[in-house]
């Protein structure tokens, strides 16, 4: 029994020696896969395979409460023991996932999801494939000197059992349902469980999520006049604009308003002059209205020879056609 006192000692060893420590399982792993899968995570995680009564003494003996270790037994059908000192859980779960691959399904595997066969040209030669195909659901026929699948065709639904040679089937359209690698089953860092599902995160999302929030958050600390250094220009800049704004507006003058001040007045001016007589205008008042005149005629000149072109045009076809029409009826004529 010495083995089992060995065994329970480096469990306990791998438990202690890092800050992160999870349950994955190897369940459904080749033995080749799986030496190769821990050579390629050797260096950030330590990874050992025990049954689960060795496990749970090594789990009392380094402090942990036993009903964590039954939380993360829940859903591994063949668990081990996993310890990091170099990633936290988030990074445990990515680098885990990353040794997740499809595989085609075996008679007694249970379908993870519905499996869907699309129509399509499978590319493949004229064959026994096509009787096969057949065999097993799904309707193919050759067309065009190849294999096709005829319909979009449910195979199975989720939760239902593969039978026979469905599964090497489906994989030979590339279809390979069934995801082997080290699933996680759960971490327990800092006394804190973590499931699955929190530790799988969208990256790409999660940072489009922070940059809207953090959008919205200046957005709204502007709108209720926050100050802080990031805010601070915002809320000068709007401040100025308002602050010239009212200035325009009481016709307050500064080095600032001036010009628009100046060039408002002087468009006033221009208005009031154009309902005096021409005799009440002195000549560089005339010549500013001439130039004023000049400019609004020759716009709606250009507005009115868009808008005359095609009635124009026209009325030279008609006529074009009506003399077209009267030469012909001299001809009959001689």
């Amino acid at each position: 029994m010495s083995w089992k006192k060995d065994t329970v000692s480096d469990l306990h060893a791998l438990l202690t020696s890092g800050e992160t420590v999870a349950v994955i399982d190897i369940h459904g792993v080749p033995a080749s896969a799986m030496f190769g899968m821990r050579a390629s995570l050797r260096d950030n995680m330590k990874i050992q395979v025990a049954k689960k009564r060795l496990m749970k003494l090594a789990w009392e003996r380094a402090g942990f409460n036993l009903d964590d270790l039954e939380t993360l037994y829940e859903t591994a059908v063949q668990p081990a023991l996993v310890s990091s000192s170099a990633l936290n859980s988030f990074e445990m779960f990515t680098e885990l996932k990353k040794t997740e691959a499809g595989r085609a399904a075996k008679a007694g595997d249970v379908a993870p999801y519905q499996i869907v066969v699309e129509k399509q040209d499978t590319g493949m030669p004229p064959g026994p494939i096509v009787g096969e195909l057949n065999s097993v659901g799904i309707p193919a026929k050759i067309m065009g000197g190849s294999v096709q699948i005829q319909k979009r065709t449910v195979v199975l639904e989720e939760g239902e059992v593969f039978q026979g040679d469905l599964g090497m089937m489906l994989s030979k359209i590339g279809i390979n349902p069934m995801v082997t690698g080290l699933r996680l089953c759960g971490t327990l860092e800092g006394g804190t469980l973590f499931e699955p599902s929190t530790l799988d995160i969208d990256y790409e999302q999660f940072e489009q999520d922070l940059i809207g929030m953090a959008a919205g958050g200046f957005n709204l600390a502007c709108n209720i006049t926050w100050f802080t250094p990031t805010t601070m220009p915002t809320l000068l800049s709007k401040a100025s604009g308002e602050a010239l704004a009212v200035a325009l507006e009481a016709a307050i003058a500064t080095a600032e308003t001036l010009p628009h001040l100046v060039a408002r007045a002087h468009v006033s001016a221009l208005g009031v002059a154009g309902t005096l007589s021409p005799d009440a205008l002195d000549d560089e008042l005339a010549a500013m209205m001439g130039a004023a005149a000049d400019a609004a005629a020759s716009a709606a000149a250009a507005v009115d020879t868009s808008a005359s072109d095609a009635p124009a045009e026209a009325e030279e076809e008609e006529e074009e056609e009506e003399e077209a029409g009267f030469d012909g009826l001299g001809s009959l004529f001689g």
